[in-house]
């Protein structure tokens, strides 16, 4: 095939075989969430550049490096609106909450989302691609500490009902405005004498994002990040004892954790809880999320505690194949109707007892084209359908309907054919166990 024609880099088909996975993922998350008082919530594959700049941070790798950013076409005033395919959910459905004035409903406004296609232009590898799907959860409009462990607790029992085992929690805290900076000039002290030994990447961040240090993952700086003063130790009051009750009440939901102090996640809106759920098995991240209390306001909307997480779908995928779960496997077709002979009558009542039979509710399948009796057989037993209606000749001119049971149990030594009349064969199907 030519080159030109392939899939763009870090960019992938999802095949039929693959639909499964997708369709277990989708199912049980979007039941739990649920149970949990989740409501669904679409937007738009586009927004405004700055959504992502003033949210996610000027510093950040999302917007310095990853973001597919363009001009759109001038208005009628010659005006060029700058927008962004977006990278992550979260920035997205607080606009779209403030837009809509879900902040005067009831609060918290609990919203997820689901399968929505996020594209980041990063060097493409296994579980990470360019163009990938997230599940996301956020709960707008509430502070309370029980909220954070309900969303981290909810998120466990996703992982739980999948089947994915070893999963490790890590939970730490990142303050907020009022120790946090603070902490940030204890840690560029630390670092200033340090810097010129550091990586490129760690310079730039000392200046424009300096918790980010702490998430460097070169050889070269992992000593140093080992002896860096922890946030943990400088939290004001309030943050302690927002962190100390998440810890609480993550005990009520059953989640093992740890307390891991490099967690700082990678976009400056994060406030407090911050946590990573990876897999013990290979040490690969699942998923982040945390709380961002100061977004709303951001945006030009009134003070409005939040905190949510987003799952990359293909990275969960990835690890289910990696435990060697398999999702539940797609239903055969309960009948595949064959029809013995080349006149248009046969076809034609061939054709109309599929529609039938699809119409109540009954999966169907059958042949296309001319093949011969023996080729249309052969087809039957290939699709796994648990009996094959045959229309011949005879058949049509009695009104009746052969069926062999082609899918039999191993106490059984040969499939077994019966005639039943053609008005009998919906209460046939539905009424017949194999």
């Amino acid at each position: 095939m030519p080159e030109n024609y392939r899939a763009l880099q870090g960019f992938k088909d999802i095949l039929p075989e693959e639909q499964p996975y997708w369709r277990l993922i989708e199912n049980t998350a979007s039941e739990v969430a649920s149970l949990y008082g989740y409501q669904r919530i679409e937007t738009p594959l586009l927004e405004d550049t700055t959504v992502f700049r003033r949210t996610s941070g000027e510093g950040t790798d999302i917007v310095e490096h990853e973001m597919y950013s363009f001009d759109d076409r001038a208005d009628k005033e010659g005006r060029r609106q700058n927008i962004s395919l977006r990278p992550e959910g979260t920035a997205s459905v607080v606009r779209a909450y403030l837009e809509h004035g879900m902040f005067k409903l009831a609060q918290p406004v609990k919203l997820f989302y689901m399968s929505m296609p996020m594209f980041r232009r990063e060097r493409p590898q296994a579980g990470r691609l360019r163009e990938h799907h997230q599940f996301g959860c956020e709960a707008l409009g509430e502070s309370d500490p029980a909220i954070d462990a309900e969303i981290i607790g909810m998120l466990y029992q996703i992982y739980t009902r999948l089947g994915l085992k070893n999963i490790r929690v890590n939970i730490n805290s990142i303050g907020d405005s009022n120790c946090r900076p603070q902490y940030i000039e204890k840690l560029k002290a630390y670092y200033q004498p340090l810097l010129t030994d550091c990586c490129d990447d760690c310079q730039i961040r000392f200046h424009k994002n300096p918790l980010r240090l702490l998430d460097c993952k070169k050889p070269q700086d992992q000593a140093k990040i080992a002896a860096a003063p922890r946030i943990t130790h400088n939290l004001c009051e309030p943050c302690q004892e927002h962190f100390a009750s998440v810890q609480r009440y993550l005990k009520f939901y059953g989640v093992p954790y740890d307390i891991d102090t490099l967690i700082v996640r990678g976009l400056d809106y994060y406030t407090r809880t911050v946590f990573e759920f990876t897999s013990e098995i290979d040490n690969v991240a699942l998923n982040g999320g945390g709380r961002y209390d100061g977004m709303a306001e951001i945006f030009g909307g009134p003070q409005t505690p939040g905190i949510g997480f987003g799952v990359g779908i293909e990275r969960v995928i990835l690890e289910l194949k990696r435990q060697g779960i398999e999702p539940p496997a797609e239903p055969k077709p309960r009948a595949f109707v064959v029809y013995f002979g080349k006149t248009q009558d046969m076809k034609d009542a061939a054709t109309q007892l599929t529609a039938e039979l699809r119409q109540a509710g009954i999966k169907a399948a059958t042949s296309y084209g001319e093949r011969s009796n023996k080729a249309q057989m052969k087809q039957a037993n290939a699709s796994g359908a648990e009996f094959s209606i045959i229309i011949g000749e005879d058949e049509l001119a009695n009104g009746t309907l052969s069926i062999k049971q082609m899918q039999v149990g191993q106490e059984k030594t040969e499939n077994k054919q019966v005639q039943i009349k053609r008005d009998e064969i919906i209460p046939y199907l539905t009424g017949h166990q194999a």
